[in-house]
């Protein structure tokens, strides 16, 4: 049975994946699609992550400061892609701001594998690991089809 890291950590290799080529792409229709694809990757695993390990974290004394943390950087990661997907792709200040979010995208995931995880794993049950992995995954791709379908 997978645990919730196990799914995170799937979900953190796709990103790394499409952080890579998007700041790789020249512009034209291969960069909106990559785009796209880490933009929806991307949303639907906060929301997912969110809602089935930072909000059962944030409940507990111990994890109140990384669940925040965690948060706040998700809402950092919100504000870059919101302000590229108003810059045209093709301009020249585009690809710096691909640069920026492949880099806080990256950052987050280090902090949270290296951090987050022994943090939230310490207060969370084998049993509770697993069935959040579960909810987490169900919710994922829940999103996952909302957003791309949207």
């Amino acid at each position: 049975m997978n645990t919730i890291y196990d799914e995170l950590r799937e979900s953190h290799d796709q990103q790394r994946s499409l952080c890579r080529g998007l700041v790789r792409t020249k512009p034209g229709e291969h960069r909106q699609s990559v785009f796209t694809q880490l933009r929806i990757e991307l949303a639907a695993h906060a929301a997912a992550e969110e809602r089935f390990l930072y909000a059962v974290i944030l409940m507990e004394d111990a994890g109140l400061n990384s669940s925040r943390h965690a948060l706040a950087e998700h809402h950092e990661i919100d504000e870059i892609i919101e302000d590229m997907q108003s810059t045209d792709l093709s301009s020249s200040g585009w690809l710096p701001k691909a640069r920026k979010l492949s880099e806080k995208v990256r950052h987050h995931l280090k902090e949270e594998e290296k951090k987050f995880f022994q943090v939230s794993g310490k207060l969370l049950s084998d049993t509770a690991k697993v069935k959040l992995g579960r909810q987490y995954k169900k919710d994922y791709l829940r999103m996952h089809k909302k957003l791309s379908t949207s």
